[in-house]
């Protein structure tokens, strides 16, 4: 299955004249990382305060758009311009998975939507991250498989949002794409488990 992170190249050729800006002024990787965990609890929080209005469902999309350029930029500052951490890492694993949790735990409020689904999506998005981030621990590089990855899931969840903020999803849908992207999740947990331990035999061997 093609996935996201698969654009990644031609998304980062499209931001790049931006990153260059950006580093021509003083701005560090890390203070974007944070920006876009910033953003999400923002995003996030519309949703919990105001869970019966369409808006904030029609802002969704808008702000994972913005989280996915924010998350491609910290990486390139840091790789293109000399600006990687040992703190960066810890910013950009750990403000990854808050930002998912803050962003998508609010739908659980959302009519038509299935509360239990929405904590188990989170919880196993969590740990498909868990999944990529522990491979560096049995000597790895860390793993970015699909189907249902970090881009993937903001794809997924802002089509959602957008379509029940226009009110043109059908009702017994909802919660079954809402299922359809937790066995997607639990494959993609396998994957790169199962990356992790073939790319380690290959290092041994």
């Amino acid at each position: 299955m093609t996935t996201v992170y698969e654009l990644k190249s031609h998304f980062q050729a499209l931001l790049r004249p931006l990153v260059n800006v950006l580093a021509g002024r003083g701005v560090t990787a890390n203070q974007v990382t944070v920006a876009a965990l910033l953003l999400s609890i923002v995003g996030g929080g519309v949703v919990l305060w105001q869970p019966y209005q369409a808006w904030p469902l029609l802002l969704l999309p808008v702000v994972l758009l913005l989280r996915m350029g924010l998350n491609a930029m910290d990486g390139m500052l840091a790789r293109e311009h000399d600006q990687q951490s040992r703190l960066g890492v810890f910013l950009n694993e750990l403000g990854d998975v808050i930002s998912d949790a803050v962003l998508y735990l609010p739908l659980g409020v959302v009519p038509r939507v299935y509360t239990p689904l929405i904590v188990g999506l989170v919880v196993l998005a969590i740990t498909c991250e868990m999944a990529g981030v522990l491979a560096v621990q049995v000597g790895a590089q860390r793993q970015y498989q699909g189907p249902m990855g970090k881009s993937d899931r903001a794809l997924w969840l802002g089509t959602l949002a957008l379509m029940l903020g226009l009110g043109v999803l059908p009702e017994n849908y909802v919660n079954g794409v809402l299922g359809l992207i937790c066995l997607l999740l639990i494959r993609t947990t396998f994957n790169r488990v199962r990356g992790a331990l073939r790319n380690v035999d290959t290092i041994v061997n």
